[in-house]
């Protein structure tokens, strides 16, 4: 008797288990019809529009030494290339910080840079700052570079501040003019002093 129980039981689980199978497919599919392919995409169409239009690269991070013996290390929020100007890459949040073999140290902070590698340029604007070992504070709308060397140049008028005191000035130039020389800080066009002694506050 119990045989035939275990007989019928094994017959029935033979037909139960292909029914709940298909069942199952069944399932899969109806609810595959109903997922939209294209609500399940995890960007925005501008977002990939906007990243196949100019290649971007998120936190790029740079070293290098130039012929003087001068290192550079370069940091940026992001790097992206231009639409409109071929080899013109333009980053955000720059930071950079130049240690010049003579010892002393230069830091460049700017909002936006846009770097041209064929031309050794590097054009630095949006609020840049220039801060050096030597207790100078820079501050510029536009600043532009030599990438493989010491040459910095405001064009414009700079506001800065020193062991000497305030300045204002309508340009600037920070270079060195012999190979691993000390650099020289220059202030031309209408140079403005207020000079503060030492000993006072």
């Amino acid at each position: 008797m119990q045989a035939d129980r275990y007989t019928r039981l094994v017959s029935w689980l033979k037909v139960v288990f292909p029914l709940m199978a298909l069942a199952l497919l069944s399932t899969l599919f109806l609810l595959s019809r109903v997922i939209d392919p294209e609500a399940v995409i995890p960007f925005a169409d501008k977002e990939i529009q906007d990243r196949l239009k100019g290649q971007q690269v998120t936190g790029p991070f740079y070293t290098g030494t130039t012929a003087d013996g001068d290192k550079i290390a370069f940091a940026a929020q992001s790097l992206t290339t231009s639409k409109t100007e071929r080899g013109v890459n333009r980053a955000r949040n720059v930071d950079v910080e130049i240690d010049l073999a003579g010892g002393s140290q230069i830091t460049l902070d700017a909002a936006e840079g846009f770097f041209n590698l064929a031309q050794d340029n590097v054009d630095l604007e949006g609020d840049v700052i220039v801060t050096t070992s030597t207790g100078y504070r820079i501050e510029s709308d536009l600043l532009s570079a030599r990438m493989t060397g010491l040459n910095l140049k405001s064009p414009g008028p700079v506001d800065a501040t020193g062991p000497i005191g305030t300045l204002n000035a309508g340009s600037m130039t920070l270079t060195s003019e012999a190979e691993g020389g000390p650099a020289q800080l220059v202030f031309t066009n209408g140079v403005k002093l207020v000079y503060t002694p030492k000993g006072d506050e």
